[in-house]
């Protein structure tokens, strides 16, 4: 492989993934793409003109912490430890408690979402510990800030993504390895695409990877993207149960599985 930085993004098939992909490519990192459809990676990254050598794809599906971390030591293996990895695969999908399928919707949810990002990272740890740099970069939402009706699952995985970067970020502080929480807004891709509700401040996908790069390359250790979802989320996160609880009534919900 060539020489330059490296890193290591998975869900890296479509959406944020790939234009954080597409970003650190223009930046003159190699990249290490991962996803469980690898062909869609490399017909993009052909596409893309992106130099031979330059990147390598590893098939891997998060919820299975076997696969994840196997891709990780092929990564080392093949690529050397990378500089930035960034946790970016995730699902969502609406839920109704009283339904016994859903309950498999928000098992489905936690292994992607949350224990996806902790297996994404246990390859590196230490070989970035040793090494004494590197960032750990998790992919939140500012849906984990506050919950909301019918997206029970996806809200709180993603609130468990936001403390467990914290606790990570606390435990490696002395060792020279940043962990970096990202919290999008809106961005327009096929995880929002279903959605039927309005969406504010709505972002592409490519100016979304923009303002998380400068965010990651700057050394924060948590950022809302855009700025303007954070206010939302703070506003939100400060207002009485029983206030919020009334603007929420009769809000659209998340689509289910089979809706």
């Amino acid at each position: 492989m060539s020489d330059g930085p490296l890193a290591f993004i998975t869900g890296a098939s479509s959406g944020i993934g790939q234009a954080l992909a597409e970003r650190y490519a223009q930046a003159g990192c190699r990249l290490a793409l991962v996803a469980r459809r690898t062909q869609e990676i490399e017909r993009w990254a052909a596409g893309a003109g992106l130099e031979t050598g330059r990147w390598a794809v590893y098939g891997a599906d998060v919820a299975d912490i076997g696969s994840i971390v196997a891709a990780g030591h092929a990564c080392i293996a093949a690529q050397g430890v990378p500089d930035v990895v960034i946790a970016n695969a995730g699902i969502s999908i609406g839920m109704d408690s009283a339904e016994r399928d859903d309950l498999d919707v928000m098992a489905r949810t936690y292994a992607v979402n949350a224990v996806g990002v902790a297996a994404t990272f246990h390859p590196f740890v230490q070989p970035m510990a040793r090494r004494g740099s590197g960032r750990l970069v998790g992919i939140s939402s500012v849906a984990g800030i506050r919950g909301l009706p019918g997206h029970g699952a996806y809200c709180s995985s993603k609130a468990a993504v936001i403390s467990y970067c914290e606790s990570l970020r606390g435990e490696l502080r002395s060792s020279g390895v940043r962990v970096v929480t990202i919290c999008p807004g809106y961005v327009a891709t096929p995880l929002t695409a279903r959605n039927r509700y309005g969406m504010p401040f709505l972002l592409q996908p490519h100016e979304f990877a923009a303002r998380a790069f400068r965010a990651i390359e700057s050394g924060a250790s948590y950022r809302v993207i855009p700025w303007q979802m954070g206010l939302v989320a703070k506003l939100l996160r400060a207002m009485p149960n029983a206030i919020f609880d009334r603007v929420m009534t009769g809000r659209p919900r998340k689509r289910r599985e089979h809706e």
